[in-house]
């Protein structure tokens, strides 16, 4: 009995693995169902940019559900958006404006330090997004199958909804206090922003890779945010570092990103087309490595989370 079972079930199997035409009757061809061939990884992980377009559907969905529960269950819900960048155009105004007298290009210290945060708000936003973004789907990527370069990219793409409302408020403020926008704003932000959200996600791949397996970057993320801020011309401008010390400021992709977002908003320096180059490659250098190093790291993913 159980040799016949057998015999059977080999002849059921053979059977399957003849095609379609074998299977079917009278010679009709049923049509052979799609297949998804999962193997191991080259030696040299790629990006496989066709593939993650494929799934953009699968983006676009974690876009939305980021920007749903970013702020459920609070009181003053999407008005976070506005109060956290008001609120320290506050404190720095008093702090770096009043007290410490540092220079503002000669607008109004409010507009300069708000025209600097709004940039740095999307951008450390976006970073600690894409740095979390494997710890908090834990139950995605250990059940589905998808690119995981998914999970980065989606706090880029939701955190750009902040943006615009904090750019907003910055453009009534602006109006509020007697500074016109410049014409040329709109042909040099969007590039300028896109050099923030390329630095964003090439460091938060790198975060997200570490994080998964050390949650230690859990904790050091705010940190090193912190620092970065006060290396960056947030509230101070460019100007104010030595002459000779600027370009190498540059090889801080977020000093491209400030100085140029101020000079496109506010005329008053000439875009910084050299300080904007270095940083475009520099970021061009983080974003590469942190995608490689991201994918490299995919095949432990599943077993750490």
């Amino acid at each position: 009995m159980s040799e016949d079972l057998t015999g059977r079930h080999a002849a059921g199997l053979e059977q399957s693995t003849r095609g379609p035409s074998a299977a079917a009757p009278d010679g009709a061809r049923s049509p052979r169902p799609a297949s998804v061939i999962i193997g191991p990884e080259r030696r040299w992980p790629r990006i496989d940019l066709a593939e993650l377009w494929s799934y953009r559907g699968l983006m676009l969905f974690l876009v939305w559900r980021d920007i749903k529960v970013r702020y459920a269950q609070t009181v003053l819900g999407a008005s976070w958006a506005i109060l956290q960048p008001v609120l320290a155009t506050v404190v720095f105004t008093v702090v770096f404006g009043r007290f410490a007298r540092i220079p503002s290009d000669g607008i109004p210290y409010s507009v300069f330090a708000l025209s600097g945060l709004v940039p740095w708000t999307y951008f450390s936003s976006a970073l600690n997004g894409a740095g979390n973004s494997l710890v908090a789907n834990t139950n995605l990527v250990t059940k589905v199958y998808f690119p995981r370069l998914v999970m980065p990219v989606a706090p880029i793409l939701g955190a750009f909804v902040d943006f615009l409302i904090g750019f907003a408020v910055l453009l009534v403020m602006m109006l509020a206090l007697g500074v016109t926008p410049t014409a040329r704003a709109l042909l040099f932000i969007p590039p300028v922003l896109a050099l923030a959200a390329v630095t964003a996600l090439g460091v938060g791949c790198w975060l997200a890779a570490l994080n998964i397996q050390y949650r230690d970057v859990k904790h050091a993320t705010p940190f090193l945010v912190q620092l970065w801020m006060y290396s960056s011309p947030v509230v101070y401008p460019l100007s104010l570092l030595p002459h000779r010390l600027q370009p190498y400021a540059a090889f801080n992709p977020m000093v491209g990103v400030i100085a140029g977002f101020r000079a496109a908003l506010l005329g008053t320096a000439p875009m910084p087309w050299g300080v904007i180059a270095v940083s475009s490659c520099v970021a061009g250098a983080i974003l590469v490595s942190g995608a490689l190093f991201f994918r490299s790291r995919e095949r432990v993913f599943a077993d750490v989370a």
